[in-house]
């Protein structure tokens, strides 16, 4: 595969959090939704869901962009797909306060896991392309929370487009008493697995020459 350091970097995710993660990287990127099917028959497991997702939405934005055997300018997709699995149960986002305030009741006082799925996608100018994917897994423990205490962290409006109605990087960071595992993977983008993927691929994150000229 040819050099990757120049890529045209796409992240194929809405999500605010991982767009502002990525950025900190201060490496040129654009945002592409997916929009894809996110349902997936029988029950699998949260680490094989996370990654069948997050290679669905790679894959999408990768096909709308011109797909394998394509000509062209060197482009990197990552896809990346998080969810919060309570004894093996998946918690995905609520679809109102009732909803929420039923999730966060049975999450408080306990401990739960978060998976995020990445999938990373490198196509060169020849058109070949090569795949990175895995996921990652961290376990949170929620502090016990009284029904007054749940019902105002819901009016704040952010439980509503999380997954397991609570965002750890916002007003949700005072209801985790700690955690084992990344941090990142809970925010949605693990940025240590990002980072040797895109090493792998010859484009790191930490390369001075994809910064913007100051």
């Amino acid at each position: 595969m040819a050099v990757m350091n120049q890529a045209r970097l796409v992240l194929a995710s809405s999500s605010p959090r991982r767009r502002q993660l990525l950025a900190m990287f201060q490496r040129p990127f654009e945002v592409q939704t997916s929009e894809t099917d996110e349902s997936v028959p029988g029950r699998p497991h949260p680490a094989e869901l996370v990654q069948t997702l997050a290679a669905r939405k790679a894959g999408a934005v990768l096909q709308r962009l011109g797909g394998r055997d394509t000509l062209g300018d060197p482009v990197i997709v990552i896809g990346a797909d998080t969810v919060v699995s309570l004894d093996g149960e998946i918690l995905g986002k609520p679809r109102g306060h009732e909803q929420a305030f039923v999730m966060l009741s049975r999450l408080q006082g306990r401990t739960h896991d978060v998976y995020t799925g990445l999938c990373v996608l490198a196509r060169d100018t020849h058109g070949a392309i090569q795949q990175r994917q895995g996921f990652s897994r961290t376990r949170v423990h929620m502090s016990s929370l009284n029904p007054q205490q749940i019902h105002a962290y819901i009016a704040t409006g952010e439980p509503l487009d999380k997954a397991g109605a609570y965002g750890i990087q916002g007003y949700g960071s005072i209801l985790i008493h700690r955690i084992e595992g990344d941090y990142f993977t809970v925010v949605g983008l693990p940025l240590h697995l990002l980072g040797r993927y895109l090493e792998e691929l010859g484009c790191p994150l930490l390369d001075p020459q994809n910064r913007p000229a100051e």
